[in-house]
C-alpha cells in the first residue's frame, strides 16, 4: 500500500509542474474522501465538498436532459479558476481530479489540456 502512496502523491506532484496550479487533490466521486492532495489544499478543495459539487452538476444537468456522464467542471472567479476532471477506475466508483489554478499565471486552454490528458494518469 506504502508504494501505491508513494506513486499516487508523485504523481500528484508532477501535476504542480504545470504553470499556475497551485493545488490538486485525488478525491473519491461518491464519498469524498481524498485519497492523496499535492500543493495547496484549500485551493483543490475539500473533498466532500469537491463530491457534493460534482454530484449536483451531474444531477442536474440529467434533469435538464443532458446525456452521459460528467466529464469535467471549470469555475472561474476573478482570482482563480477551479476544475473537476472525472477520473475512471476499473472496478469502482469513479474518482474526482481537483485542481486550483491562479488565474494570473495560467494559459486556461493549455492547463486544461495538460491536466486532462494527465488525469488518467494519476492512477497508472
Amino acid at each position: 500500500m506504502g508504494e501505491m502512496t508513494t506513486a499516487l502523491q508523485a504523481s500528484l506532484d508532477r501535476l504542480l509542474d504545470s504553470p499556475g496550479v497551485t493545488g490538486v487533490a485525488l478525491v473519491d466521486a461518491v464519498t469524498g474522501l481524498t485519497y492523496a492532495a499535492a500543493g495547496d489544499i484549500a485551493e483543490a478543495g475539500d473533498g466532500p465538498e469537491v463530491s457534493e459539487f460534482a454530484t449536483l452538476i451531474a444531477e442536474r444537468l440529467g434533469a435538464a436532459g443532458a446525456d452521459g456522464e460528467l466529464e469535467s467542471v471549470v469555475t472561474t472567479t476573478t482570482k482563480r479558476h477551479h476544475v473537476l476532471f472525472s477520473v475512471a477506475r476499473p472496478g469502482g466508483d469513479p474518482l474526482i481530479l481537483a485542481a486550483g489554478l491562479d488565474r494570473d499565471r495560467v494559459n486556461m486552454a493549455l492547463a486544461l489540456r495538460s491536466l486532462g490528458d494527465r488525469a488518467s494518469e494519476v492512477l497508472a
